[in-house]
């Protein structure tokens, strides 16, 4: 197995590429969206290119973020989701949702051209929403939680936006409504059907993302994969390489039904997985924490065990985890939880 280190946008430079390098890790998965609720409001943004108005990811952009990861020995393995602008009304079924589709098969030619082998996407309308942030890591550190009891009161979306992102700020007020979970499966449905082909013949795998948190609904609309069975559903509508998942193990422990551990022999075993998001929590919704790897309801060495022994030989990332009590929180967590995995992956292969 490969151990990589998740991105985000502005971190996407040769310091952190070389934290990465150093703290051991071999692959990077780079975050393009920004995940800035209202983009529109900085004041350095820039404005649109002429050449490219819908602002898709470019053949160059792609390249130069690849060959800087390469410089530092380093390999590019996935782009981590779409911005929301590029496929709105994919997710909301509105008048442009042909065109977006089109432009997102551009976009999979582009990262196949260039060599990148996996995009990660999550299709959902909320997104990731309703997170809460607290000391309850061991020895205070900070980390991030879900709570339907103490935190943020679910408002429906306004119209405007997918992914607690805008992504028209000249929308009309109002908001989206409800979608059910009969729109959003037929939604999703077309949206592989049309693209998965693409994808095979670009050489990259598509990349399904369980929902976090994994509730039935969230602010008024349907939720795809929020129980374990429900990966299957994925697999099943276009059975292909191409279409795969990403597992998070964070959010599929926090689902009230199924086992962690059978998840990942089922779709280890059917090489069904792209990469896994390495992460730990205490609790299930609609209650739970996130803590350090070592300290939460998985036990991960187990897990590890499990990806090994049904064949697993794909990434392994932390994509966040509890900032630690110092002057760099996100660096000296990420470097505990990727010790954490080297040692025990180290063991694991080598028959300890």
């Amino acid at each position: 197995m490969k151990i990589g280190l998740g991105l985000y946008r502005q971190m996407l430079n040769r310091d952190h590429f070389r934290f990465a390098r150093q703290a051991g890790c071999t692959h990077v998965v780079a975050h393009l969206l920004d995940y800035r609720k209202d983009q529109f409001l900085d004041p350095d943004r820039r404005p649109p290119d002429p050449a490219n108005p819908r602002d898709l990811w470019t053949e160059e952009q792609l390249t130069d973020l690849k060959t800087g990861v390469n410089a530092e020995g380093l390999v590019l393995e996935a782009i981590e989701n779409f911005e929301p602008a590029h496929w709105s009304d994919i997710l909301l079924d509105g008048p442009r949702k042909i065109e977006q589709i089109e432009d997102i098969k551009t976009m999979i030619r582009r990262v196949g051209k260039v060599g990148i082998p996996i995009i990660g996407y999550d299709f959902s309308i909320a997104g990731v929403w309703g997170h809460i942030q607290g000391s309850w890591a061991r020895g205070g550190a900070t980390a991030l939680g879900f709570s339907q009891k103490h935190g943020p009161r679910e408002t429906l979306i306004p119209k405007g936006e997918v992914w607690n992102v805008i992504y028209d700020p000249e929308a009309p007020s109002g908001d989206i409504g409800e979608v059910t979970s009969e729109q959003i499966w037929m939604r999703y449905e077309e949206f592989l059907k049309a693209v998965v082909p693409v994808a095979e013949e670009a050489g990259v795998r598509l990349a399904a993302h369980a929902d976090d948190p994994p509730l039935p609904t969230l602010r008024g609309t349907a939720r795809l994969v929020y129980q374990p069975h429900m990966y299957q559903r994925v697999l099943d509508i276009v059975p292909s390489t191409a279409n795969a998942l990403e597992i998070c193990m964070g959010t599929t422990q926090t689902m009230t039904e199924g086992d962690i551990y059978d998840v990942l022999a089922t779709y280890s075993r059917k090489k069904a997985i792209a990469y896994v998001h390495f992460r730990n929590v205490r609790g299930q919704v609609p209650e739970y924490r996130e803590v350090f790897l070592d300290e939460g309801d998985i036990d991960m060495v187990k897990a590890l065990r499990v990806l090994h022994d049904n064949g697993y030989d794909g990434l392994l990332v932390p994509d966040h985890t509890p900032h630690m009590t110092c002057s760099a929180p996100w660096h000296a967590g990420m470097t505990y939880a990727l010790g954490y995995m080297q040692a025990a992956l180290r063991i694991i292969e080598t028959g300890g």
